[in-house]
């Protein structure tokens, strides 16, 4: 298969690095500004084990000639509207795409614009991108899954799952991978919401009287939109993201909470406003959850209107 992937940041830059080691045919699709840095430096991979360095295939959008097999979305939400115009020429008719979004609303999105080539799809991985724009590694933590959205296990997810496994990641797939988005849309509003809205790391909350309290009425809003939306947890996953936010100890900060504190663009209305707006048509009462989206609104609204003196 040809691979293009949509975005060379933190997550899309170390999953195709793992698929091009394999010897998978993977282009980046990127703006002009990122291919300027990667031609440049190369491709870099750090922090954890020893660093790696390649030379990634690139590709602009007006440079799309033909058709891919296999396209990885992996830009924030933020930038979803360019990010489909850019990679339209990419889709042909018998290309599979997997978005490796947070959250929901990219699915609708996405399936007005191309329809039955859509997977739904969830990445876990904690990495970030430094100042030099390489990447590095915070955790040991590396996984891709996938599925169709509606329907059991298909011949095309089955060849996409031969492609993408046995690179140096977990793969997985899925016949409930509604249910595994909103479970990953629920963890990571749980953490973001526990560090953004008390300004710390999960450890610092649990210290403080009452923090595990905090965290666990954060995760029971989350859980109960979930439900309402016809996905309720899964016990095991609720118990582990109980476990994780409500950790002792624990240096953990999300990479939202660190976007918050250099000043940068964040997914507010991605991660806590359209679960906020899905919640008061449930008529489900998430009153932790309204809290953090209006203050993080305050702070995207401070990134993109700065103050004038």
């Amino acid at each position: 298969m040809r691979i293009v992937i949509v975005g060379a940041g933190a997550a899309g830059g170390f999953f195709g690095a793992r698929l091009a080691a394999g010897g998978r045919d993977v282009t980046y699709l990127v703006r002009p500004a990122r291919a300027d840095q990667l031609r440049r430096r190369g491709l870099r991979i750090s922090g954890l084990g020893a660093a790696e360095s390649s030379e990634p295939q690139l590709v602009t959008a007006d440079a799309i000639t033909d058709p891919y097999d296999l396209i990885l979305l992996s830009v924030k939400a933020t930038g979803l509207p360019q990010a489909i115009d850019d990679v339209a020429p990419a889709v042909g008719p018998g290309s599979v795409l997997i978005p490796m979004l947070n959250g929901m609303a990219h699915v609708d999105a996405l399936v007005e614009r191309f329809g039955a080539a859509v997977l739904g799809g969830v990445a876990k991985v904690s990495t970030m991108l430094n100042d030099d724009g390489d990447i590095v590694r915070l955790a040991d933590l590396q996984s891709l899954a996938y599925g169709e959205l509606a329907g059991p296990e298909s011949d095309r997810v089955r060849q996409v799952h031969e492609v993408l496994s046995g690179v140096g990641f977990d793969t997985a797939v899925s016949d409930h991978i509604l249910d595994d988005m909103w479970d990953k849309w629920s963890f990571i509003a749980s953490v973001g919401a526990v560090t953004c809205l008390l300004r710390g790391a999960i450890g610092e909350v649990a210290a403080e009287p009452g923090g595990t309290a905090f965290a666990d009425a954060v995760l029971a809003e989350c859980a109960a939109v979930s439900a309402a939306a016809g996905h309720p947890l899964v016990e095991e996953n609720r118990r582990f993201t109980r476990e994780f936010i409500t950790r002792k100890g624990s240096a953990f900060t999300s990479s939202l909470y660190r976007d918050v504190a250099a000043g940068n663009s964040i997914e507010v209305e991605q991660i806590f406003g359209d679960l906020v707006g899905r919640a008061r048509a449930f008529d489900v009462p998430v009153p932790l959850l309204e809290l953090v989206t209006m203050q993080l609104r305050i702070h995207q609204d401070r990134v993109t209107r700065p103050a004038r003196g």
